[in-house]
């Protein structure tokens, strides 16, 4: 049977490959020419000529501390509930808010709070529980976001939605989206990195969807580095395999690739071939930007004593300031642990411990090394905890739920106020009394920050534009310097 000379072509095409290449290939080429070289695609997504103003941030660390932190223990200091212990949480309070089926089932919500104290630090006056000593040294240096609000009351969702603009799976997360939008400052680094540490037994687990790509080229997912000696899974080249090997099935891997590519436009090839060089480059970035054992001692020392232990918080911290000091864009840390439904004040006061020095540490770390003034530090979990006790009830013993109505999550550095607090909650740290600042609300102005008009953007994926803060979202400008 003889084979039509044509088959080869009709095989390696589909519908979408067709209709594509058909309307667009002559009018791409000449609007590429008529508009600068900027990409039809670009154009489409809204995201030629970024940034679209002189951004503030160069590059942001985010200290994401997962199961959510109680403001309660931290930061939101609340008298009332001392005064009122064991005594129910007033109704036209609670109202009807929604709680988790851990509590939906309890009969009384009684008020609780532990043997904690506070006072006001620095000339900002802010309030700090005794159990964040070292965070007493940066409170001028510092915003308070103490009316934080999300609309997920259970952690997935939740830190689906703070890390990227949806409570379900599938969507670019936040490094994702400035990695697509704003490029590398350093093309031999990732320009999304996560790091992961745990603060205490147990937690909430984490998943790759919080730092994908969603839609967006894959060649933008985080890069998760892991601790001890091989941080990056399959990047070293195997036994007998030499570098100049590895360049030259690089070259001719890369030659297969781009001759596909010309039988079917598929992005996805360009994708792959960045991310075989990026590999390429990173075996020898990688090993020389993750060695701390250069560092001074007197770094060390400041961040603590957990900070020459691999995978700690503290170690990952110093790791942080590395990679940002070596132009990566993005570095997610995530400390694990903080979820506390039984037995809260014995297992905050030791969490706390392990975060409290390194977070201090770092943002003094950074404006030693005049950094501070062009990157952004964020620190902060997926919602808060209510004031109610979720179980048994003493000053030693007892739980809270989860609270979306209100949290407190701090930033500090490049483009923000010094020292001041914005929003306040009611005298139960239950409702927000004035100033809410909504998860998308956070995200406009981390991208505002990064030199991005949030509402332009955007990528177009199966019909329609989306964006990070989806339809929703404005600036805090008072947390603007």
């Amino acid at each position: 049977m003889m084979t039509n000379k044509f088959d080869h072509i009709v095989a390696s095409m589909n519908r979408r490959v067709f209709m594509k290449n058909s309307l667009c290939s002559i009018g791409s080429a000449a609007l590429t020419s008529l508009l600068g070289g900027n990409s039809i695609e670009s154009l489409m997504n809204n995201n030629s000529g970024l940034p679209h103003f002189s951004p503030k941030v160069k590059r942001v660390i985010y200290l994401f501390q997962s199961g959510a932190p109680s403001q309660l223990e931290l930061f939101d200091y609340k008298p009332k509930l001392k005064e009122m212990f064991g005594q129910e949480l007033p109704a036209s309070i609670r109202g009807n808010q929604r709680v988790t089926g851990m509590t939906s089932h309890q009969k009384s919500f009684p008020l609780a709070m532990g043997d904690f104290s506070f006072k006001q630090y620095g000339e900002s006056g802010a309030w700090l529980s005794d159990i964040l000593p070292h965070h007493q040294k940066i409170v001028d240096k510092i915003a308070f976001i103490k009316t934080m609000h999300t609309e997920a009351i259970n952690h997935d969702p939740a830190v689906t939605f703070v890390q990227t603009g949806s409570q379900q799976a599938g969507r670019p997360s936040i490094g994702s989206w400035l990695s697509y939008g704003l490029g590398s400052e350093n093309k031999n680094l990732p320009d999304f990195v996560v790091l992961l540490s745990r603060g205490y037994a147990g937690g909430q687990p984490l998943y790759a969807k919080l730092w994908g790509n969603g839609f967006l080229p894959s060649q933008h997912q985080g890069v998760m580095f892991r601790s001890g000696d091989d941080p990056v899974l399959y990047l070293k080249d195997p036994k007998g395999i030499g570098r100049d090997s590895r360049r030259r099935m690089l070259n001719y891997l890369e030659k297969l690739h781009l001759h596909q590519y010309d039988k079917t436009q598929d992005e996805s090839i360009q994708s792959k071939i960045a991310q075989y060089e990026m590999a390429f480059r990173m075996q020898m970035s990688v090993p020389e930007t993750l060695d701390i054992s250069k560092e001074p001692d007197y770094i060390f020392d400041q961040y603590g004593e957990d900070s020459r232990t691999p995978g700690s918080f503290a170690y990952n911290c110093i790791l942080a300031r590395k990679l940002a000091e070596n132009g990566v864009r993005f570095v997610q840390l995530y400390q694990m642990g903080w979820d506390f439904h039984g037995n809260l004040p014995n297992s905050i006061r030791k969490i706390a411990k392990t975060v409290d020095q390194p977070s201090a540490a770092l943002i003094e770390d950074l404006e030693q090394r005049g950094m501070l003034e062009d990157t952004l530090v964020i620190w902060g979990g997926e919602f808060g905890r209510g004031c109610y006790s979720q179980g048994k009830l003493t000053k030693e013993v007892y739980g809270r739920d989860h609270h979306p109505r209100c949290f407190t999550i701090w930033m500090a550095g490049a483009g923000i106020k010094k020292g001041i607090t914005i929003g306040q909650t009611d005298d139960f740290g239950y409702n927000i009394i004035s100033d809410p600042v909504h998860v998308h609300d956070f995200q406009a102005t981390l991208l505002h920050l990064m030199g991005i008009d949030h509402e332009r953007f955007t990528h177009k994926f199966q019909g329609r534009r989306f964006r990070l803060t989806d339809v929703h979202g404005k600036v805090v400008k008072d947390l603007l310097a």
